[in-house]
């Protein structure tokens, strides 16, 4: 059976980071999504009778600073999506996982749980890790080499799927894992689960091109995402033998008119931003990762503050339908938004964009 996220019938929708305190939005406003689990479980059966396709945690274990710490409370991933799903009918959760950190063997018998809770509807997002504090934290070292660090993700992985599919035992020997004797019951509920790689390097793209069902990357709007789109699922096709998707991640403010929306955006994501909290991210994504260009990160202080740098979906709905519009006529499978409070806002993103974009095509009615 064709798992709904992946059957590619249409434009698939999801939340991204709702399991953080304020979400994407780098904003000491007092409004600001509180990432706890009462509102995660709220935000979740919203999400699930509306017809939203997924839900993406980030994973994360320190603050970023400033007044607000951004992201100081996080729910784990893995934890946080057997929750939700025991919780709710038919949306797919996804656990982020980073590769540094979590044991592959474990990890194996964690989502095989997760997906028996939920009868097949989780799904994993893969990580190779870029956040140097972090690996501090842990008391290790972060590998300067992209290359590295993606070539643990590719053995993690390998060792992953292993696990998923032998039945009985067997040995792994090696760069990175030496294993005797592995063997994991339950399985998933129905194979694999869907793999997301949230990667946006030239490493971290080839990486989703050879595994995932989606890559998951940030990209400055339509026009520069179609190439990549273009580019990327012709090396998943040409080198790998296989069909992949990708996916963008937006942050979304939708009134009934562009003005209300312009000025609500404003007020959080300007006059209220925090402003330390969003120059200790963007110093360290300029430090330690490859999702943002030099250029971008020169460009995009304003989108930090909104979204963590994603693209912005802002105005009436109209605007806002024909926005993603615009995502889904460049080649993107499906994106992922965020708004400033979750469980609030949704309702309104439901009853005015979901009909709009099932009236233009790009979805089909849930």
């Amino acid at each position: 059976m064709t798992k709904s996220i992946v059957d590619g019938k249409d434009f698939k929708l999801g939340l991204f980071s709702p399991n953080c305190s304020s979400g994407l939005a780098v904003t000491k406003v007092p409004e600001r999504w509180t990432g706890n689990w009462d509102d995660n479980l709220r935000m979740a059966q919203i999400a699930d009778e509306v017809g939203i396709d997924f839900l993406l945690p980030i994973a994360r274990w320190i603050g970023y600073g400033g007044e607000t710490n951004f992201h100081e409370g996080v729910l784990d991933p893995i934890t946080w999506a057997a929750g939700l799903l025991a919780n709710t009918k038919r949306i797919f959760v996804f656990s982020t996982i980073h590769t540094a950190f979590n044991h592959p063997i474990v990890v194996a018998k964690q989502m095989a749980t997760v997906d028996q809770i939920s009868k097949g509807r989780a799904g994993i997002n893969v990580v190779a890790g870029w956040n140097q504090p972090e690996y501090e934290t842990f008391g290790m070292d972060l590998p300067q080499s992209h290359d590295d660090r993606y070539a643990l993700a590719q053995e993690w992985l390998d060792v992953l799927l292993k696990i998923w599919t032998t039945t009985g035992k067997f040995d792994w020997d090696g760069r990175f894992f030496k294993l005797q004797h592995v063997e994991s019951m339950p399985k998933p509920f129905d194979g694999p689960l869907p793999i997301l790689n949230a990667g946006s390097s030239v490493q971290g793209r080839e990486y989703a091109a050879r595994n995932a069902n989606f890559g998951l990357t940030i990209v400055g709007g339509p026009e520069d995402g179609a190439e990549i789109v273009q580019s990327f699922t012709k090396i998943a096709q040409d080198t790998f033998k296989r069909q992949m998707g990708f996916f963008t991640l937006g942050h979304c403010v939708v009134r009934p008119t562009r003005k209300e929306a312009e000025e609500y955006l404003d007020y959080y994501a300007n006059e209220n931003a925090d402003w330390d909290a969003v120059d200790n991210l963007m110093r360290l994504q300029g430090m330690h990762a490859q999702s943002f260009t030099p250029e971008m990160l020169d460009m995009f202080r304003g989108r930090f503050a909104a979204g963590h740098g994603t693209c912005p979906i802002i105005g009436s709905p109209d605007d806002v339908a024909d926005e993603i519009e615009r995502f889904a006529k460049a080649g993107f499978g499906g994106m992922t938004l965020a708004f400033l409070n979750y469980a609030d806002e949704l309702p309104y993103f439901a009853q005015e964009v979901l009909p709009r974009l099932e009236a233009k095509g790009v979805r089909l009615p849930r």
